[in-house]
């Protein structure tokens, strides 16, 4: 080959050209047609007068499969289809919402307007309450402000992660309901 830097492996995973070690393969030529088990050397040189490259597609085969390619145009058409599908792809965020055991109606509606909003707008709400003090003795009020919580939110949520304790905060997890 010409360019040098065609004649080695590009990355770990894809072995090309000259760095392909195995004394023979079986050849697929650039129309998708097996030509059989040739010596390296021979595959080189069928790929060479096509003004292609050898790229070796299973390596772990026996005999290994090498197929003739354009190694520049097949990475290229890779990265435009992993680039399609991460456009295609939903990012779920998750949003928290603090919530205290004694919280006062009007806190809990302004609290519970945020998570609809948020579940709303696809992203998971993790609520939490933080026990201060001697409020840890009665984590009974904290599951009944959750629980209150996700009743409220049952319409639009399904509960992920049950309450439970981490440390001094109880906390759980609403993802929003999936449409189908």
């Amino acid at each position: 080959m010409d360019n040098i830097w065609r004649c080695f492996a590009i990355s770990k995973d894809v072995l090309l050209n000259e760095g392909i070690r195995a004394r023979e393969v079986r050849l697929i030529d650039q129309n998708g047609e097996q030509l059989g088990i040739k010596s390296k050397n021979e595959a080189l040189e069928i790929a060479a007068r096509a003004n292609l490259d050898l790229v070796l597609v299973a390596p772990n085969a026996k005999p290994p499969v090498g197929r003739i390619m354009d190694y520049g145009k097949f990475k290229f058409e890779q990265q435009k289809k992993d680039k399609e599908a991460r456009k295609n792809q939903k990012v779920i965020t998750t949003k928290e919402v603090r919530l205290s055991p004694s919280i006062d109606e009007h806190d809990f509606n302004t609290k519970l307007r945020n998570a609809i909003k948020f579940l709303e707008k696809g992203d998971k709400v993790k609520a939490s309450i933080r026990f201060k003090g001697r409020a840890i003795t009665h984590k009974e009020i904290g599951q009944r402000v959750l629980d209150r919580f996700a009743e409220a939110t049952k319409e639009i949520a399904t509960v992920e992660a049950y309450p439970k304790m981490e440390g001094r905060s109880m906390f759980m997890v609403l993802a929003p309901k999936s449409e189908k």
